[in-house]
């Protein structure tokens, strides 16, 4: 049998019955989203509100929360006024293009006379730089606006300003200790903590930017709903937090895109498979079909099709351009699938140490630049560590170029900072970033990482984190339970898609789904079995399952033929043991958990310190548990059928002796 399952740490966040109570009371709700609230952070009745109605809140004027809007306004305008030249400098991300898109629209619905550059991924690396500041002032260009860069290219900003250009700098990444000699900079990082804007993307501050400036010259009219589709489609592919302005905005936006008035985004959608008769899109409609392929071509082709797709009126060029994005994600996607390969057999076969140095660093040649954020994020879910992946430029193998993911305790723009003096150009924020330098400072900077890590990273932290709302049992999931879930959409980044655990689950049937697992799961409360199917995508090397085994799971509404069911998309398992009366599963901490060798065979440990417990289950499913300081244990599948054992018996104790050992690392 196959006990491999996926090594996670499970996190439960207890209640505060009083806030709890006091949300179901004021707000009329469940006890479990008052829960879901309180998970989330949203203690107060006024932000329960903002929160189930995102519109309640009323919002402070952009104008007086950014304080160089105004500075903005005045120098577009003049441009369109005086029909000067106008350069946007984006990015070659979703977010970076996407808010290039959205300006083009917007100044050239405008009057503006406006063009654009993106930096070569290959040959310019991240954000604005000397090259293209020197070729728009050959242009005559007057005024350059960059997207979802800027905010750190200080000598770039610098040259522009000495060329006698105007800058506005659009960003929302962290900011550097000395901010660029621009004209004016919009950055929600410059605002209060507490403003709703402060969560805004790259996309979100150019959609701020062209709405206030169509509003000051009343031209607002044709412009907004195409303005808040690319709104939408660049916040969640840029993973951006789903809280205040963001949350409210995109509420309205996955409303309008199943009716687009973009040529571009109706032939995307119908490349992803997405129907017209959806009435809303849900973010991971976004995040898994649309976003990916807007992104493929930033990674690995040239942006400017992108660019063209969500800038044309003429169905042809849309169909066009929306097959390349098609074909180019499906390059991406073998030629990612082959690096994560590599990455994976690099990390498992070569002695690299990573969980000493509590960080993971990995740089081989040949790698493409373009996908290697996306190996980063797939092996820090591998791994549940900090990763930081490179690769050797094919231009000048003196440099090395790469990104960096982290989790819940490891802040990548900080660890970067950390290493600056060994850098070159590096930016990002707290769950990831790029960066690039010189190649012979590798092994510096993986000691400098390492001390960064030992600040805030302990060794249990290196799993994949789950974290858990709520136990529920398979009687509570029912379509009405789906329906109140689904009320609280849009789910993201600060905002998790609500995750349940179900122990002592029972698996009545299985099958490998082309790598997938599907399979039917029992529960039985009070004598009555309740069955529901579930997903669990990438799974097959898992395959069999244990009989029995505690689950975390997302709900889903599955259409199928017409008919709809819920079923549970499975992002988590674990062995359980024999049912325990009056066990809470709830106080995951006082658990630990352990696999050790012994004898040749494998075994997974398990002490609960509140009950005094040791359980040790070997490969076959039976499981000998014994209490602290009694010579008599219990052996067996389940506590009903075992039996009675003398574990003083040298074949008993020496197991316990290894798995108390272990348990001690």
């Amino acid at each position: 049998m196959n006990n491999l399952l996926p090594d996670q740490r499970w996190e439960i966040k207890s209640p505060d019955p009083e806030i709890i109570n006091q949300l179901i009371q004021t707000l009329g709700v469940s006890p479990l989203v008052a829960r879901l609230l309180f998970n989330r952070d949203i203690k107060t009745t006024e932000d329960a509100h903002s929160y189930i109605d995102p519109e309640w809140e009323k919002l402070p004027p952009p104008l007086k929360e950014f304080p160089d809007l105004e500075m903005s306004i005045e120098l577009l305008k003049n441009a369109i006024k005086n029909q000067e030249k106008i350069a946007i400098c984006g990015d070659y991300d979703a977010d970076g293009m996407t808010s290039t898109a959205l300006l083009l629209r917007a100044l050239k619905h405008l009057g503006g006379d406006v063009t654009y550059a993106i930096p070569s991924r290959q040959k310019d690396g991240y954000g604005i730089n000397e090259r293209i500041v020197k070729k728009f002032a050959e242009e005559n260009i007057s005024l350059i606006l960059t997207v979802d860069n800027g905010i750190s290219a200080y000598e770039p900003i610098e040259l522009a300003i000495d060329l006698g250009l105007d800058v506005i700098i659009t960003d929302h990444h962290d900011l550097p200790e000395k901010l660029p000699p621009a004209n004016a900079i919009l950055n929600p990082k410059l605002l209060s903590e507490n403003s709703p804007y402060r969560s805004l993307a790259g996309v979100g501050v150019a959609y701020i930017l062209a709405i206030t400036l169509a509003q000051e010259l009343d031209l607002l009219k044709g412009l907004t709903a195409q303005l808040l589709e690319l709104f939408t489609l660049g916040t969640i592919a840029d993973l951006a937090p789903l809280t205040g302005v963001n949350r409210r905005w995109l509420k309205r936006g996955l409303k309008l895109i199943p009716k687009s008035q973009i040529k571009g985004v109706q032939a995307l959608m119908q490349m992803a498979g997405i129907k017209e008769e959806q009435k809303e899109l849900k973010p991971d409609d976004i995040g898994f079909k649309l976003g990916p392929r807007i992104n493929a071509i930033g990674r690995i082709d040239d942006p400017q099709i992108a660019i063209e797709l969500l800038t044309t009126d003429e169905e042809g060029i849309a169909l066009e351009r929306a097959m390349q994005c098609e074909q180019t994600n499906q390059e991406r996607q073998k030629i990612c699938k082959e690096i994560v390969k590599e990455a994976i057999e690099l990390i498992e076969t070569i002695p690299i140490n990573w969980q000493e140095k509590r960080v993971l660093v990995i740089v081989k040649s040949g790698w493409h630049h373009g996908v290697i954020g996306i190996v980063a994020s797939r092996l820090k879910d591998r791994y549940g560590a900090p990763v930081f992946i490179g690769t050797y430029e094919e231009e000048n193998p003196e440099i090395i170029r790469g990104s960096a993911r982290g989790i819940e305790e490891f802040n990548v723009f900080e660890a970067l900072n950390y290493c600056q003096d060994l850098l070159g150009k590096y930016g990002g924020h707290k769950a990831a970033g790029g960066f690039s330098f010189p190649a012979h400072n590798l092994l510096a900077i993986e000691e400098r990482l390492r001390e960064f890590a030992y600040q805030s990273v302990e060794p249990h932290h290196l799993k994949p984190l789950v974290k858990i709302d709520a136990q529920l049992d398979f009687s509570q999931i029912n379509q009405t339970l789906y329906q109140e879930l689904d009320h609280l959409q849009p789910w993201g980044i600060e905002n998790n898609e609500p995750i349940f655990l179900t122990p002592q689950v029972k698996i009545i049937e299985q099958e490998n789904l082309k790598g997938n697992l599907k399979c039917i799961l029992s529960q039985n409360i009070k004598g009555k079995a309740y069955h529901i199917k579930a997903m669990a995508w990438g799974w097959g090397d898992f395959i069999p399952l244990p009989s029995f085994i505690d689950i975390v799971y997302k709900i889903r509404e599955n259409l199928w033929q017409g008919e709809i069911n819920i079923q549970l998309d499975l992002v988590g398992a674990r062995l359980c043991d024999p049912p325990l009366e009056n066990t809470n599963y709830e106080n995951l901490s006082n658990i630990k958990k352990a696999r050790f060798s012994y004898n040749g065979k494998q075994y997974d440990c398990s002490l609960w310190e509140s009950l005094n417990e040791l359980r040790i289950r070997n490969e076959q499913g039976k499981v000998l548990a014994v209490k602290k300081g009694q010579k008599i244990g219990l052996l067996g599948i389940n506590r009903e059928n075992s039996q009675q054992v003398d574990v003083t018996q040298l074949k008993f104790y020496a197991l316990i002796k290894t798995a108390l050992a272990t348990l001690e690392k």
